[in-house]
């Protein structure tokens, strides 16, 4: 019998739930397809929220002939394969694991397109995806599908379930119940409601039979107005603000669901964002809590994650380098770059008019004055110091020492 999830996957892309910045009308995506022209593109986000049904909605509608490819288990002969096939398009999964010879085949008919690739990953392509792969596409973020495109979907499960057996049918309750338990995955609230109706049949479905059911406890996020990410958003905040008894009241609300990877990589988050140099040994502390917490299972993981949740509101806050890096990351979208200076190029040639690299630890304090910025930005400062731990002070105050010795002639 052929799963729901199968059976529903739409096959246009004004079937799919959610993720209107790519797919509606003035998407991207959407205005490439009915231009009948697609570009190699990846698409990354979390599992379940449309990757895999966004691919085949595209080649379904440019009526491509078209392969998959697994970068995790597939190996060269199939891509050659694929290739050899004349296959127009190659959706690859898992792309950031591909292998670099792998790669290494693949790129020269993506360059001359003779293929047309789509990859597909849970992991942002600028931190796991090799550059040569990723400067040959575009990159496109998948959001969370909020509350309303996941009711949405539901309620075509439900309507699509009722043509075989018009009885089928969901309380309110039970469909908010199954939309908190689905954890934003459009996949796992199909297999929900596939699975309920495997169990009920003919009967209705209660918020009591839906529990019954599924088996997984969740805190009713939307009671008073605020969702599964906002009471993130709470926590994330409150750990900011310093309240350590918000902070605690939320972390409590979010264990309650037993998801612990949304929460866990918040944690990362606000340990590098928020703390940082006021508290450098926050991260290794907070990584250290996080996968002691996954290797006990709940209900044993709240005691790692309270004790470090504690530690994090109480610590010393700074965002300096987060600042520093959104300072940076401006000018690069704006195009305010340039090459590198000689000296610093991997490959070098002496040129007496340029002398060559200065090894810093050759000189008194591993410090010497060089351009080390591309000419354009050559006096570029993105990092301001802030004065909340004795860290961070000392870290200020060498700082400043170097652009004084920097700025003398």
């Amino acid at each position: 019998m052929e799963p729901l999830a199968s059976i529903l996957r739409p096959t246009s892309l004004d079937s799919v739930v959610g993720q209107k910045h790519l797919v509606g009308p003035d998407g991207p995506i959407k205005l490439m397809v009915n231009n009948k022209r697609i570009c190699s593109m990846i698409l990354f986000g979390n599992p379940g929220i449309g990757k895999t049904t966004i691919a085949k909605a595209i080649v379904n509608e440019l009526n491509k002939k078209y392969e998959t490819f697994n970068a995790s288990s597939d190996n060269k002969e199939k891509l050659k394969s694929i290739i050899n096939n004349n296959n127009e398009i190659i959706i690859i999964d898992e792309i950031h694991r591909m292998k670099k010879d792998i790669q290494d085949y693949l790129l020269p008919y993506v360059e001359n397109g003779t293929v047309t690739m789509i990859g597909l990953t849970t992991i942002n392509p600028y931190r796991a995806v090799n550059p040569a792969i990723r400067s040959r596409s575009t990159v496109y973020k998948l959001y969370p599908l909020t509350n309303d495109d996941l009711l949405e979907l539901l309620n075509k499960c439900i309507e699509y379930i009722k043509n075989d057996n018009n009885n089928f049918s969901f309380d309110n309750e039970a469909k908010k119940y199954i939309v908190n338990c689905c954890n934003g995955e459009a996949r796992s609230l199909i297999n929900m409601i596939e699975t309920i109706y495997f169990v009920v049949g003919n009967n209705g479905v209660t918020l009591s039979k839906a529990k019954q059911i599924i088996q997984k406890p969740v805190v009713d996020f939307d009671k008073n107005g605020d969702g599964y990410y906002d009471t993130l958003s709470g926590l994330h905040k409150s750990i900011r603000g310093s309240d350590v008894n918000a902070s605690l009241h939320y972390l409590s609300k979010l264990c309650y669901t037993e998801d612990l990877l949304p929460l866990i990589r918040r944690l990362y988050c606000i340990a590098y964002e928020d703390i940082s140099l006021a508290n450098p040994s926050i991260g290794p502390k907070v990584y250290a809590a996080c996968q002691c917490a996954l290797e006990l299972g709940m209900p044993e993981a709240r005691l790692p994650l309270a004790s470090i949740v504690v530690d994090m509101a109480l610590s010393p806050k700074s965002n300096s380098t987060y600042l520093a890096f959104e300072k940076a990351t401006e000018d690069i979208n704006n195009g305010k770059s340039g090459n590198l200076p000689k000296h610093l190029k991997n490959v070098y040639s002496y040129d007496e008019n340029n002398p060559g690299y200065k090894y810093p630890h050759d000189y008194p304090g591993g410090w010497v004055k060089q351009q080390y910025l591309p000419d354009k930005i050559k006096d570029a400062i993105y990092y301001i110091p802030k004065e909340t731990s004795t860290y961070e002070k000392a870290l200020k105050e060498r700082y400043e020492a170097i652009i004084k010795a920097s700025r003398q002639k």
